[in-house]
């Protein structure tokens, strides 16, 4: 049986920009049908806050999206955030729509085996779920979880993209940081208050769990799962 390296897809990108939903449209495309060969790309919608205030306000935006861009932009030396960017095992980063970019790096951050993570017992009972990871934690490696959502659309009634429906897979709900130790297999809880209520149709959740460099940023491990509500 062939088995797939797990690498980590995040794509950071706002429902005020009109150059994004091709890069939505590119990490869908993806995601459906894993188009690197020997890959498990995981993928994450990763949406900011800095375009809220140029007429439409992004119903999945969170403050610590911007955050996370913010260090991976220290960490590749760039002199400013912006979208849409894709960033590819905490590595490579680029314009999040240049498909020959993606397939290049998703192909190039393959040839690095990672050690197994696995996500065990989750569970979604009452806006949060209850899950363990069971790992080898690195020296210098920091637990994060994240709760994404599919199956989301937006009528988009301003800004730059006014009058289209957008459509996004993955989008980041919830990310939380846990103790590298924590891949003990001890009982962790992610609890998710921001889960749109305004989801077409409410599909399922995916928990998306990896360890980073500390110093870096780069993904040293990653697994998902798949969960119902």
């Amino acid at each position: 049986m062939l088995v797939r390296q797990p690498v980590l897809v995040e794509l950071f990108t706002s429902e005020g920009c009109s150059d994004c939903p091709p890069a939505d449209a590119l990490l869908a495309r993806l995601d459906a049908t894993q188009f690197v060969p020997g890959v498990q790309a995981i993928v994450l919608s990763e949406h900011v806050t800095y375009w809220n205030h140029l007429g439409w306000r992004d119903p999945f935006s969170l403050d610590a999206m911007d955050e996370r861009q913010r260090r991976y932009s220290f960490n590749f030396s760039l002199a400013d955030v912006y979208t849409p960017q894709m960033v590819v095992d905490g590595a490579q980063q680029f314009t999040g729509s240049d498909a020959s970019a993606l397939s290049q790096a998703v192909a190039h951050a393959a040839l690095n085996p990672k050690p197994q993570i696995e996500i065990k017992d989750a569970q979604w009972v009452d806006g949060s779920v209850s899950f363990s990871v069971h790992a080898s934690p690195g020296s210098n490696a920091k637990l994060a979880a994240a709760l994404a959502e599919d199956a989301t659309q937006s009528e988009v009634a301003r800004g730059e993209n006014a009058g289209r429906t957008l459509h996004h897979v993955a989008v980041v709900r919830v990310l939380k940081e846990f103790d590298a130790k924590a891949v003990d297999g001890r009982p962790l809880r992610l609890s998710a208050p921001a889960l749109s209520a305004s989801a077409k149709p409410a599909g399922p959740l995916r928990l998306v769990v990896f360890l980073a460099d500390r110093n870096t940023g780069r993904i040293v491990a990653a697994a998902q799962t798949t969960l119902n509500r």
